[in-house]
This record gives C-alpha cells, sequence and structure tokens, in this order.
C-alpha cells in the first residue's frame, strides 16, 4: 500500500500491519521504520497513534486475540448443534494452520512481557470455551475440563506442524476435515 492508497492510517491499520509482520517474522519483525514503508506513511504517522513500539506490539497482541479467538468463538456460537460447533471449531481452526503463521510465532515469544499475559488469556479463554461445548455434549466438569484441554492440544500440535513440516500434515481441505472429524471422535468416546 502506498501513501496514495494509504490515505490516513489508523491505528487498526498499524496494528494489522505489526500481526502480519509477526506472522512473517516473528515478534521480531515489528519495526516501526519497515513497517511505515510497507504502508507508505512515515514514522510520524506512527506517533501519531503509538507512543512506542511496545504500544503498536500491544495494538497488535489485542488485534490477535479479537480476531483468532473471539471472532471464532462468536462464528461457532452461532451452530444451534453442541456436537456441530464442536466440529465448526476445530474445522475453522485447522483450516487456518495452513496459510495462518501468527499463532506459532506468538507461541515463540511465549516468555516475552508482553506477549505472556496475552498468550495466558487467549490459552484459558480457549479452554474454557472449549471445555463449555464438552459440557454441552454431556460431560463432567472435569472430563470435560480433559477433553477441552486435549482439543486445544490437538489444535497447537496440528498448527507448529503445518508450520514446521507443511507438506507432511496440510494435505488437502477434505484431509483436514478428516483430521478434524477424527479428533472429533476420539474426544468424545465414552
Amino acid at each position: 500500500m502506498n501513501r496514495h492508497q494509504a490515505g490516513r492510517l489508523s491505528a487498526d491499520d498499524w496494528a494489522a500491519a505489526a500481526l502480519d509482520a509477526i506472522g512473517r517474522g516473528g515478534l521480531a519483525a515489528v519495526a516501526v521504520e519497515p513497517l511505515a514503508a510497507l504502508l507508505g506513511a512515515t514514522k510520524g504517522s506512527f506517533y501519531w497513534h503509538f507512543p512506542n513500539r511496545d504500544a503498536l506490539v500491544t495494538a497488535a497482541l489485542r488485534r490477535w486475540e479479537a480476531r483468532h479467538t473471539e471472532a471464532v468463538i462468536r462464528l461457532v456460537e452461532a451452530e444451534p448443534d453442541p456436537l456441530r460447533r464442536l466440529r465448526l471449531l476445530l474445522v475453522t481452526v485447522i483450516e487456518s494452520t495452513g496459510h495462518d503463521s501468527v499463532e506459532v510465532a506468538v507461541l515463540a515469544t511465549a516468555a516475552h512481557p508482553l506477549v505472556a499475559p496475552v498468550l495466558a488469556r487467549v490459552t484459558e479463554r480457549r479452554i474454557s470455551y472449549t471445555q463449555k461445548l464438552f459440557r454441552d455434549l454431556g460431560f463432567t466438569p472435569a472430563e470435560a475440563r480433559d477433553r477441552g484441554l486435549l482439543a486445544v492440544t490437538a489444535y497447537l500440535g496440528h498448527a507448529q506442524l503445518a508450520h514446521a513440516t507443511p507438506d507432511l500434515v496440510q494435505g488437502t481441505a477434505a484431509a483436514r476435515r478428516r483430521y478434524a472429524d477424527r479428533v472429533i471422535a476420539v474426544l468424545t468416546g465414552r
């Protein structure tokens, strides 16, 4: 995007660019000058919206949380059937592993002081939500918590493998759906 196309950039434009940079090169890729060049903007535009790089990273992480967790939950909640909700959740997140490396990049910087609290909050939200899906299927709270944790770790493991060895785990969309169905069958078995 050049300056002419950009018009007046918003803080969200900068956060989106920073999140894309995280996906491409990790937290270290969030640098003001390269992002300004990418956006066709000046550093002044950045400083209009953010006092420093940490504030931009924080905004990017909020965007990640909103789009990669809360928006997915809203999508899934629109489905009335509990088993179909669980399937929609797993298919949606597994499908994303083929084209979205932000998850792996965030996990790689889990100990960073800006990332750690967001990652902890997102992880707890994901496990709690998935636990709710298993409760809706009739599992006890303890069983639902265990199964929710297993579902989230299956997704994270898939995301890591899709990033590290995409040819081995990505396959076709149909293969990813079969994988999600198999995970659901294992996790919902009594």
